[in-house]
């Protein structure tokens, strides 16, 4: 009896399988399609893809949004978004003709029914021509979702089944409770498999290689836990302030808009157990373990081991900038957050005891996304003078503005008397693959064009992070603070972040 074939993740061919994932002809609808998402990001991206071959043959994006505009006034006015955001030359005509054909424009009220059935007929129109599959991109407003998705719960512009997907931009509510009400009202129109929850932090290529380096590399993974790691450092640093976001920057603060998303993302990525294989959801599974094993934040442990700030007026990158509280849209009086450092613990076997500090502001010093993994001293000092500091091994991944990974290791100055001295090896992305940066939105449209969930957030991973910050925001809004602003544009922050990590003899650590 000839012996069948088994499927194991532990008997491996010498080739790459092919990708479970397909890229299909597509309509893509973009509510806000007009707006400033879509004129700064999304569209030059899709062009960019465009240009570069990486959609098929035949797909289609409509706008939709408040503004009246024709079909030509609309290419008009994302031609003049693509050039001014793209950042690649001249736009060739040829290659932007053939790219504006595709694209069109559908005005309306998003609270008005009738803009859903002008937009029905528009889509059966261009799902004639072929198209396997709509996209429907809520680039709007919190406040907007639930009217979107009523229009396409009571209209027919949503076909039913798995020919639909929807991509959802962050925030997802702004607490547990409101996150679970906004899932309700997707699950009325939506699968959860139909449902692209965008984190962009997750479409950077060195946030996507956490886990090659830990899990493909040996010397690496055998020394990511507890017994080896000291402590686990986090930090997005913004230079810039709030801009013209003041009025949503009022009802969202640091809290909501960076640590609920993006840096209990990176905590996961790096605290996670490997997966039992690449399927998106084994991943997602994993992350969610970590979200729920982090150590719940009571009134106690807020007031010890968490930092609020805000930012006074003060100078960046050698240019006087204002405070906070003097932007567009913000209160004179505002106690809204733009800083915050938290100490975090993950309660599970591989990191008990190992405090992970994360930190996020804006008007910080200077623009940096980076992960620093330190590990413990040797537990005898064999060199050097018993007053010198050793600096700690320490692995850094650096997010942004720079791609690298650096490993810093202690050797032997040459020709003194058993004097240590720090010494760093560097990878560095751009210099060991000259590639050219891609948009950041790139990856996550493909992704969702292609159906592969890997890369966005889950319903249960949202709840489990909003459980993790709902009682600091809760608490810190009961309890307004009294002397801000607190620190200086251009600096790294309060003085208590520093303290937070000096109780612990421990000092932020800087790229």
């Amino acid at each position: 009896m000839k012996p069948q074939a088994v499927q194991s993740p532990f008997l491996q061919s010498c080739d790459i399988g092919p990708s479970p994932f397909r890229m299909e002809s597509f309509v893509m609808v973009i509510f806000g399609g007009a707006g400033d998402l879509s004129r700064r990001k999304l569209l030059p991206t899709l062009l960019h893809l465009f240009l570069e071959g990486e959609l098929p043959q035949e797909f289609y994006i409509v706008g939709v949004g408040r503004p009246g505009l024709s079909h030509q006034a609309y290419r008009a006015m994302m031609k003049e978004a693509v050039k001014e955001h793209m950042g690649e030359g001249p736009l060739d005509a040829q290659s932007w003709a053939a790219f504006a054909k595709r694209l069109f424009y559908s005005p309306g009220d998003l609270q008005d029914m009738g803009t859903y059935r002008r937009l029905t007929l528009r889509l059966r129109r261009l799902l004639r021509r072929c198209a396997e599959h709509v996209i429907y991109y809520l680039a709007v407003p919190p406040d907007a979702l639930p009217h979107v998705l009523k229009g396409l719960e009571h209209s027919r512009a949503c076909p039913r089944g798995e020919r639909s997907k929807v991509i959802v931009e962050k925030p997802f509510g702004t607490d547990r409770a409101s996150a679970v009400r906004l899932n309700r009202l997707i699950h009325k129109v939506f699968s959860e498999a139909q449902v692209y929850r965008i984190d962009h932090y997750l479409s950077k290529e060195p946030v996507q290689n956490i886990m090659f380096l830990r899990f493909s590399n040996t010397i690496f993974e055998r020394l990511w836990n507890s017994r080896y790691i000291e402590h686990v450092q986090i930090t997005a640093a913004e230079d810039t302030g709030v801009g013209d976001r003041g009025a949503f920057y009022e009802q969202t603060g640091v809290v909501r808009d960076m640590l609920q998303s993006h840096l209990l993302q990176l905590l996961a990525l790096v605290a996670m157990e490997p997966p039992i294989g690449f399927e998106p959801d084994f991943i997602r599974d994993e992350k969610v373990k970590i979200f729920r094993s982090i150590r719940p934040l009571d009134e106690a442990y807020i007031r010890e081991f968490a930092v609020r700030g805000q930012y006074g007026p003060g100078e960046v990158g050698g240019q006087r900038t204002r405070g906070y509280r003097q932007e567009k849209g913000v209160r004179g009086d505002s106690t809204t957050p733009t800083f915050c450092a938290l100490k975090l613990q993950v309660a599970n076997w591989r990191w008990a005891g190992v405090p992970f500090y994360l930190r996020t502001g804006k008007r910080l010093k200077r623009k940096l996304t980076e992960i620093a993994l330190v590990f413990k001293q040797p537990p005898l000092r064999l060199f050097g003078r018993a007053c010198d500091v050793l600096e700690p091994n320490c692995l850094l991944l650096t997010i942004q503005p720079r791609e690298r990974i650096c490993l810093s290791f202690g050797v032997k100055y040459p020709y003194g008397s058993n004097q240590i001295y720090p010494v760093k090896m560097v990878f560095g992305y751009q210099e060991a693959f000259n590639l050219r940066p891609h948009p950041p939105y790139e990856r996550l449209l493909v992704d969702c064009m292609k159906g592969d969930l890997t890369l966005f957030v889950r319903q249960d991973g949202v709840e489990a992070m909003w459980a993790v910050v709902d009682p600091l925001i809760q608490y810190w809004e009961a309890h307004p603070p009294k002397g801000f602003p607190n620190y200086r544009a251009g600096t790294w922050g309060p003085r208590g972040a520093e303290r937070l990590l000096a109780r612990g003899g421990r000092k932020w650590l800087l790229g």
